[in-house]
């Protein structure tokens, strides 16, 4: 449904009379199936709105090129608007309009009549939901609600693809999980879904299928399952903060206490990370008792000490060299 060949875009930035030349999308190869969530992971300033905003013909690429439903983005940019819908991260809405009106006039703009249109409006509300304030002033709804509105105003012409853009951003928890529950469900009505998100959560439980970028290139992809499984063994994180406060330990214990642990058989991998050292070891279990044990003859008391299995920050921290939040 998506296809990307080297997609790349710059950006010109002044500082004074210094003009510089910033690579925002570095050159990205990826496919998108039909009718899967497609996510793209990363850090804010990865460039995953920008490759999203190329994708959906809002900016054009500097070099490379993409198909979305089988139309050239490049050659036929007009075709390829009539296949998508686009979801920004900060709405398009009006606090004086509703949601009902919206609609209507959002379907009316894709060539439909005004019957027609109506219903297309009444069919969305009750797909997303919005009957209770439908009819309500915008300025008056929540975020969680706001956000549905924005996603029905993206998909109500039924496009064959659907761009979020940080979809659940802002959201409380109650909000997100009924957003994933959105999602799949025009997933399950065979709309294909090209997403982004910075939240690990958000990736690993909603999407089919992940890129992971950085920089502007992309690092990793597969499912989250492959991706999680290509860091083996477990993960053991120690927290050197003290039990009893949230102060940091000194750089001389965290120092030596990542150089016992490095040295341990057990662990093929250290990495510090704020006042705590993520280990990557074979075992958990077998690997505790020793790292405690190293710790203890040294006099170092860990604030806590878990062991759980790779995450998809952990996959980002093996490409990349440091965590997402960092």
């Amino acid at each position: 449904m998506i296809e990307a060949r080297g997609l790349r875009k710059s950006y010109r930035t002044r500082r004074g009379r210094k003009v510089t030349s910033v690579e925002a999308v570095r050159g990205v190869d990826f496919a998108v199936q039909r009718g899967e969530i497609f996510g793209f992971l990363g850090p804010n300033g990865a460039g995953k709105t920008t490759t999203l905003r190329m994708l959906a013909t809002l900016i054009r690429p500097d070099g490379g090129d993409a198909t979305i439903a089988g139309v050239d983005l490049r050659h036929a940019p007009a075709q390829v608007r009539q296949r998508i819908g686009f979801v920004a991260q900060t709405s398009g809405t009006y606090d004086q309009s509703n949601a009902r009106r919206d609609l209507v006039h959002q379907a009316r703009m894709c060539g439909v009549s005004k019957s027609t249109a109506k219903s297309l409006a009444e069919a969305a509300i009750v797909a997303f939901q919005l009957e209770g304030f439908a009819d309500r002033r915008i300025g008056t709804y929540s975020g969680g609600q706001r956000r549905r509105l924005d996603v029905a105003l993206g998909v109500i012409h039924s496009p064959q693809v659907i761009f979020l853009d940080e979809p659940t951003a802002g959201l409380d928890p109650p909000s997100r999980a009924r957003m994933w529950q959105e999602v799949r469900r025009l997933r399950d009505e065979g709309m294909t879904i090209f997403l982004t998100t910075h939240y690990l959560d958000e990736a690993d439980a909603l999407c089919d299928r992940i890129s992971i970028i950085d920089v502007g290139l992309i690092v990793a992809e597969g499912t989250p399952s492959d991706l999680k499984r290509e860091i083996s063994g477990d993960v053991v994180v120690v927290d050197l903060a003290a039990p009893d406060t949230a102060g940091a330990p000194e750089p001389a214990t965290m120092l030596e206490a990542s150089k016992i642990l490095a040295e341990q058989p057990c662990v093929y991998s250290c990495e510090a990370i704020d006042h705590t050292l993520r280990l990557y070891v074979d075992s958990g279990a077998t690997a505790m008792p020793q790292i405690i044990r190293a710790l203890s003859n040294k006099g170092i008391e860990p604030g806590a000490i878990e062991t759980r299995r790779p995450s998809l920050d952990d996959v980002f921290l093996a490409k990349t060299g440091r965590t997402l939040a960092d």
